[in-house]
């Protein structure tokens, strides 16, 4: 009798801590509600830059003058020499331009060789949306890899990628890859999320790839670490 309740007790924890575990992966694939952040764009993709040391030159005693002399000094002319200018010929005109030659093939080499800087990644991308209807508009935050986030009890973001560019790259920008879907919340019949938007979105110009909708529109603002 002891043993079948030692083996029932012992089912019934089992039960409980895989109860647990399921709810626990649930409430984390649920969204959560988007929060407004304060940063402006910026302060977003701003890099901490170290100020240069300045160099310091010590200063130098200027030069005593020598003092004039007392009597003038005759200057003699000196008789003008006369320069010979010999042409190069055909064999050493031939070396110099090999020269340059190789000389150019080592710079293109080297620049070919230059390896271009990479992209730095954040965890966090920076989104602001806007309810055309309604008029309102929020600047939220969307961890990598983490929850979705809900805006407006309507659109869901998720983000997988948020970088910003590289030191040797023309134009500074922060790039996130989204996911953008819609489900009413608060509504009798529960339906799926329906995606409406995939892809990279560019800080510099939301207008390239955004998420247009009759109500929403939406962009990245910037990528935080």
């Amino acid at each position: 009798m002891k043993l079948r309740a030692t083996i029932l007790a012992s089912v019934t924890a089992a039960a409980v801590l895989a109860a647990g575990g399921v709810v626990a992966s649930a409430l984390n694939d649920l969204p959560q509600d988007a929060r407004p952040v304060q940063e402006t764009t910026g302060d977003l993709n701003r890099q901490p830059a170290t100020p240069p040391t300045p160099n310091i030159v010590p200063a130098e005693p200027a030069p005593e003058a020598a003092p004039a002399p007392t009597a003038p000094i005759a200057i003699t002319p000196s008789d003008p020499s006369i320069v010979v200018t010999v042409p190069p010929t055909a064999t050493e005109t031939a070396e110099k331009a090999d020269d340059e030659k190789v000389e150019e093939k080592r710079e293109v080499r080297a620049e070919e060789t230059t390896t271009p800087g990479r992209r730095q990644r954040r965890r966090v991308a920076i989104v602001e949306a806007v309810d055309k209807i309604t008029a309102e508009r929020m600047r939220f935050e969307v961890e990598v890899g983490g929850r979705p986030v809900r805006f407006q009890k309507t659109l869901i973001f998720t983000a997988k990628a948020c970088e910003v560019s590289a030191s040797d790259e023309q134009v500074g920008d922060a790039i996130a890859y989204l996911e953008v879907s819609i489900q009413p919340r608060g509504v009798l019949q529960v339906s799926d999320p329906r995606q409406i938007f995939r892809g990279w979105m560019f800080a510099s110009s939301p207008a390239v790839n955004g998420l247009e909708h009759p109500i929403y529109d939406a962009w990245v603002v910037g990528c935080r670490a």
